[in-house]
């Protein structure tokens, strides 16, 4: 992720660069036209991002893992929840590491929102911001719901606060 870091705080925080967020949140965009909502799934089992997720899933029906993402769910035929997926979408690769191995046994693509301390190998689609904090998991998943139901002709009525929750 050093590649995103624009600079470094006095006291050791790494600053993400904004135009390289912005780039990649439109490649992510432009990427996520190439698949159909029922081939989509989204695991955030960060507790910052659950309400985020939630909102991800009313808007776009993207099916949604918060909390609990079983295992195999998608490599495991005999599983009676199994189910196929041609994209994964992860909140943070180190706490969905599950659902990220998970995809890449079946060699398929993962968007990942990845902050400047995450590993990214695996992860094929970027869109680095800081995936600890509530209000960047849903601003980033807003503008990727509003985008991809743009790009769908789907309805969207949903406000950045259904995703943030009230901002400050």
């Amino acid at each position: 992720m050093r590649k995103f870091v624009y600079k470094r705080r006095a006291d050791g925080l790494a600053v993400i660069n904004t135009l390289l967020i912005d780039q990649k949140l439109r490649e992510a965009i432009d990427y996520l036209k190439n698949f159909e909502t029922d081939k989509i799934y989204l695991v955030c089992k960060r507790e910052a991002g659950w309400d985020a997720a939630k909102s991800f899933e009313k808007a776009t029906g993207i099916r949604t893992f918060t909390k609990k993402y079983s295992p195999g769910i998608t490599t495991n035929l005999s599983l009676s929840d199994f189910f196929e997926a041609e994209l994964t979408i992860i909140g943070d690769p180190w706490m969905d590491k599950n659902a990220l191995n998970d995809t890449i046994k079946l060699k398929k693509p993962i968007l990942g929102l990845c902050d400047t301390n995450n590993y990214t190998f695996g992860v094929t689609k970027i869109i680095p911001c800081n995936n600890k904090s509530s209000k960047s998991i849903g601003c980033m998943l807003y503008i990727l719901a509003r985008e991809f139901c743009k790009i769908k002709g789907k309805p969207f009525s949903m406000k950045l606060e259904d995703f943030t929750g009230k901002l400050e």
